[in-house]
């Protein structure tokens, strides 16, 4: 019995210690490899990171502001499929879709106006099959331009 509680406590700690040790990997991936994308763009000094399988999505919310550029920059890991992203202001109106442009990982842009846009990424699915499907690290990297 005693072997058993220590086993599932075991358990619990690895299953708590994994995610974030993915995490971590995630963000060291997205400051290693990711950064790069923007230059010769400053970084904003985020690392918005998360691990995402074939057909997974996910949304960002960003402010934007006037009169300065802006560069977006998509990164994924090499076993990924090609990722879709759109920016879309308040009134869901789509800025830019990166599906218009052979799925290009990188815009760069300028607003008229300061406003919040959402940033929504989605890996496409290549594998009818979900335990075909693959995973890996999906960042959102975002630079200005010092002025």
């Amino acid at each position: 019995m005693k072997k058993l509680i220590q086993g599932i406590f075991l358990l619990s700690i690895l299953a708590f210690l994994l995610p974030s040790s993915a995490s971590a990997q995630c963000k060291g991936f997205a400051k290693k490899i990711c950064k790069m994308e923007l230059s010769p763009y400053l970084h904003d000094g985020n690392y918005h990171a998360a691990i995402l399988t074939e057909g997974e999505e996910a949304e960002l919310y960003k402010t934007f502001y006037s009169d300065q550029e802006y560069r977006i920059a998509i990164c994924g890991s090499d076993a990924l499929p090609e990722i879709h992203f759109e920016v879309i202001d308040a009134n869901k109106n789509v800025l830019y879709s990166n599906k218009d442009n052979n799925y290009a990982r990188i815009w760069d842009f300028r607003l008229d106006s300061s406003q919040q846009l959402k940033i929504a990424i989605k890996v496409l699915a290549v594998h009818d099959n979900p335990v075909e499907a693959e995973s890996g690290c999906v960042a959102i990297m975002f630079g200005f331009r010092e002025k």
